[in-house]
């Protein structure tokens, strides 16, 4: 979806198009109701503002959207391609797999959250340092953490999204 086909998409299809780069309808409202954008930049920097904006409600439900690192997202939907693209540096190694299944069953017992990272570019074992660091972290520094790496997963969709 090119940027002037989501400036001029019906309100349903836009929502729906925003909610597979971020399952938060405050997020997908905020960007749809400043339509029309002049150009990427523009969407982008309202998309970044919104993003900024969650509560941790909504970081929540966005974050039930996402499977654990190391699981492949399933289903033909825009958010299971993007996941599937952004988790195509995870190895299928044995042990790297069993680690992250051990690193996300410990993260989420430790958070009652599944582990969030912006996975596009880094390797498993850079995911995997990164999910043991982020283990010591307290609840609140992790909170952070996460709310900042839905907003960078957020704005890398919807840039895709709108160079479809």
């Amino acid at each position: 979806m090119m940027l002037d086909d989501f400036n001029s998409a019906p309100s349903a299809v836009a929502t729906s198009a925003l909610l597979a780069c971020c399952d938060a309808p405050a997020w997908a409202a905020a960007v749809r109701d400043q339509r029309p954008y002049p150009d990427l930049e523009s969407v982008l920097d309202v998309a970044d503002k919104a993003a900024r904006e969650l509560t941790a409600a909504d970081v929540d439900r966005a974050l039930a959207a996402h499977p654990r690192i190391g699981e492949r997202a399933e289903g033909r939907g825009t958010d299971a391609e993007f996941s599937r693209e952004e988790q195509s540096g995870v190895s299928t190694d044995t042990d790297t797999r069993a680690a992250l299944h051990d690193g996300n069953h410990a993260y989420e017992q430790r958070f009652g959250r599944v582990f969030l990272i912006c996975a596009t570019g880094l390797s498993a074992e850079e995911i995997l340092a990164a999910l043991r660091e982020r283990l010591e972290n307290d609840e609140p520094t992790e909170a952070a953490v996460v709310a900042e790496e839905l907003r960078k997963i957020a704005l890398l969709r919807l840039r895709k999204l709108l160079a479809r």
